[in-house]
């Protein structure tokens, strides 16, 4: 629960959209927690409480309000307000991993007792883990039900739960309706594509993460105009998205794959497209720099981009290793043409087992580096190596630890298959030679010791010294 008053009752009674899903409203006297711009009769002051969390308003007994819709608010990122622990089981509990395991194999991968963290998330969060995964699992459900045709057995696949009658038990039980009540008796059916929203804060530069993603688009794999597309493969089953924009959130459209693996591509979507983001937050820290703020202010809405597959980005890293973007990109190609699978979609990245097997003299690149990615490839496949490991520390260890691998291309995997906000690639040609102009200085401790200013958003200081870099043509 947040303190009531001051800034957060301000932004409530101005319904201020930079608030959206930074915290939530619970009305007392309804029982219901709501959305701060939430178009209601506004609630009375004193009849008002405030959590960070639709899962803490959750575990204080209320239920989401049925018009502003707390599950289609922006995301907050997991780092926002928690201490480290927290921040890496948010991070694990939002790919799943409370889905098939418990909070003992939780609390066993983050090196804690289960009583440790359910204090800490009760501290730092308002709300136990498995209340942040059951709202989790709710949210996407009742998003699917206002957003889709699909018959109710797959939404309840798809959001996690293990059957149709807990699925039914859980909706009845918040929303007292039945989920077809819910849906006001529209036609369900299993249609071949289905598109849902994924909103974001203003601003929002989708052109100049579409710019990026463009140059270095996989070919075969990736393509880009006015939106993205890719293939994909999840659980087995092969698959293509497309994600464009519609002014306040992106519109993602996915064809084939399977149901279960539906709020893994949205959170691979999320995570991509860097939809988690606070601007106001990002930039706030940067505008502090004297020289920095003046690109900022040309950029306020840039994103820090991500991976939809963070194996594929690794590899990238390393194939991007002292070579331009265009001539990793061909060798890209080059990779999916003799490793890559084939689907009914396009042309499929390939997997780690694959690359495991692959020879160095098939690359136009050096030996070293086929060798890396190869190396990096068996340790995936064997689990040596974690994208999804909740220490960054060790994570970087274990990629270090690969021949061929360097600071450079480690922290670009960090930056992006980790969607980390703090890497920073200090050792970057690029980079240096902007540092160079801006800065009078192309020494990496010195660059690196001005970057201590832009924590924890060193990544995004770093994406406006690269795009401030294409326009120099450096």
């Amino acid at each position: 629960m947040l303190p009531a008053g001051g800034a957060l009752e301000q932004a409530r009674k101005a319904r201020d959209p930079r608030f959206d899903g930074r915290f939530f409203v619970g009305v007392r006297t309804t029982g219901i927690y709501c959305r701060p711009v939430c178009a209601v009769k506004m609630p009375r002051a004193e009849n008002v409480t405030f959590f960070d969390s639709a899962a803490a308003a959750t575990e204080a007994g209320y239920r989401p309000c049925l018009r502003c819709r707390p599950e289609a608010s922006p995301g907050t990122p997991a780092w926002q307000g928690t201490s480290t622990t927290v921040r890496r089981a948010l991070k694990l509990i939002d790919d799943g991993a409370l889905d098939q395991g418990g909070i003992e194999s939780l609390s066993d991968r983050l090196g804690v007792t289960s009583r440790h963290l359910n204090r800490l998330f009760r501290k730092h969060v308002g709300a136990t883990p498995k209340t942040i995964a059951k709202t989790r699992r709710l949210q996407f459900a009742k998003r699917l039900i206002d957003e889709t045709r699909l018959p109710m057995t797959e939404i309840a696949m798809s959001a996690g739960y293990g059957s149709i009658r807990r699925f039914n038990d859980h909706i009845k039980q918040t929303y007292d309706r039945s989920p077809t009540s819910l849906r006001q008796d529209r036609e369900t059916t299993s249609p071949d594509s289905l598109t849902l929203r994924l909103p974001y804060r203003q601003p929002y530069d989708f052109d100049g993460i579409l710019d990026f993603f463009a140059i270095r688009a996989t070919p075969g794999v990736e393509a880009v105009d006015t939106g993205y597309t890719r293939t994909f493969l999840l659980d087995g089953e092969a698959g293509r998205i497309r994600v464009a924009d519609n002014v306040g959130d992106l519109e993602c459209t996915i064809e084939g794959g399977s149901s279960r693996s539906l709020m893994t591509i949205l959170q691979k979507v999320r995570s991509m497209f860097d939809l988690n983001a606070i601007p106001d937050d990002i930039n706030d820290v940067l505008l502090a720099d004297s020289v920095l703020k003046k690109l900022v202010r040309k950029s306020p809405g840039l994103r820090l981009p991500g991976a939809f597959d963070p194996f594929e980005v690794a590899v990238r890293a390393i194939v991007g290793q002292q070579v331009s973007v265009k001539g990793a990109t061909t060798v890209m190609g080059r990779v999916v043409e003799l490793y890559g699978g084939e689907s009914a979609f396009g042309r499929l990245f390939p997997t780690a087992s694959r690359l495991a097997e692959l020879r160095p003299k098939d690359l136009p690149m050096p030996e070293k580096r086929a060798l890396a990615i190869r190396e990096l490839a068996r340790r995936v496949e064997t689990g040596e190596v974690e994208f999804d490991h909740p220490d960054d520390d060790t994570f970087d260890e274990s990629v270090l630890s690969i021949p061929g691998i360097g600071p450079w291309t480690a922290q670009y995997i960090s930056m992006r298959a980790r969607a980390n906000p703090n890497a920073f690639l200090e050792g970057d040609l690029v980079i240096k030679k902007v540092a160079k102009r801006l800065f009078d200085t192309d020494r990496e401790a010195e660059i690196l010791h001005r970057a201590d200013c832009w924590q924890p958003w060193r990544g995004y200081a770093g994406m406006h010294l690269w795009r401030y870099a294409a326009t120099l043509n450096v």
